[in-house]
């Protein structure tokens, strides 16, 4: 299933959206292939950018309202939609209003901001595809099998695995990657992971909850191995890491003496919508760390906060690896007081 496959039939309208382009454009490719079918793409789609100043939906619009003479379908693509003015919006807005029947609208969100009354005109018609992957695993195993369905190669389980944890953030590569594959093994070939291994080139960042699972398991190396992922394929500023951190452990913090919440509990006093998941591992955190435990990480949290900001000589680098594996020994400590005595 493909990130546009939300209906059966073509809708009037349609606005891909999302934070990395190479996992905007894919999905672009993917919903323009559905909706021109059997036609020629030649004689069917019409591309338009931001043009003139300030750029306008004219050209677009009476573009859009045109029946096609070759093709059962137009499909006209306005990209980087973020970069026009309201104003500019107003004939596309209006003729989302009506549009007609025969002729899709694909919208590409670029840098600029999405107008709010652009976005409620879309949805009164037609569909919003998100292209970025979810940020929680569960989301993400869900978003990697329905791209595998359609993939010109199959991989086995511990393929798939190596694939996940090698990109990590960078899922945008993943097209390509499978293209790679297929080139070199044919067309539905199963694969091993010494089969995908030559192809994957840099590991890609870590996701944060990568970070703070590590943490919680009190899995140092990984949890060091993922920092530096964060730091290096994925760009991040140490101060960002330190947000990740003071989020994860200021969940734990709100939940702290709560005794007695369960999972929709917890996500209720944290203010979380959606998946409930979340609020079970800050809950599983607080409990397991105590108040103790807690009260300690933002100890460390303090005082690498001030080291990132002057107060040592430290790298950067160095404060945030102390930082790290002195919190995932504060799970271990932990566990070990709570183990039973006489137990080893």
């Amino acid at each position: 299933m493909t990130p546009a496959a939300s209906t059966d039939a073509p809708l009037p309208a349609y606005l891909v959206r999302g934070s990395d382009a190479a996992l905007r454009a894919a999905a672009v490719r993917s919903l323009v292939d559905q909706l021109v079918g059997e036609d020629d793409p030649s004689l069917v789609v019409e591309w338009h950018d931001p043009d003139g100043d300030p750029p306008d939906t004219r050209a677009a619009v009476e573009a859009a309202g045109t029946p096609s003479f070759l093709g059962t379908r137009r499909v006209v693509l306005l990209r980087d939609v973020g970069a026009y003015p309201l104003e500019g919006l107003q004939p596309l807005i209006a003729y989302l209003g009506d549009p007609l029947p025969g002729s899709s609208v694909v919208l590409v969100a670029g840098e600029g901001r999405l107008h709010p009354k652009l976005v409620e005109a879309v949805k009164g018609v037609g569909h919003v595809v998100d292209a970025d992957v979810p940020g929680n695993k569960k989301g993400r195993t869900t978003w990697l099998a329905r791209r595998l369905e359609d993939a010109p190669v199959r991989l086995s389980p511990p393929a798939l695995a190596l694939v996940d944890e090698h990109l990590g953030e960078d899922l945008g590569r993943l097209a390509n990657l499978l293209e790679a594959l297929a080139a070199a093994y044919g067309a539905g070939a199963r694969l091993e992971p010494d089969d995908v291994t030559p192809f994957l080139g840099e590991a890609g960042s870590a996701p944060p909850w990568e970070l703070t699972d590590a943490i919680d398991r009190g899995d140092t190396p990984g949890a060091l191995a993922t920092l530096h992922r964060m730091l290096d394929a994925g760009d991040r500023h140490p101060l960002v890491v330190m947000a990740t951190l003071h989020g994860h452990f200021g969940r734990m913090l709100r939940l702290d003496g709560l005794d007695g919440l369960d999972e929709a509990g917890a996500a209720k006093v944290l203010g979380l919508k959606g998946s409930t998941f979340p609020a079970r591992k800050a809950r599983d955190g607080a409990r397991a760390l105590g108040s103790a435990g807690i009260a300690d990480a933002f100890a460390l949290l303090a005082a690498a906060d001030l080291d990132l900001r002057g107060a040592t000589a430290w790298p950067e680098r160095l404060v945030l690896e102390v930082l790290v594996a002195r919190l995932s020994r504060l799970r271990r400590a932990a566990r070990s007081k709570a183990r039973p005595a006489g137990r080893r």
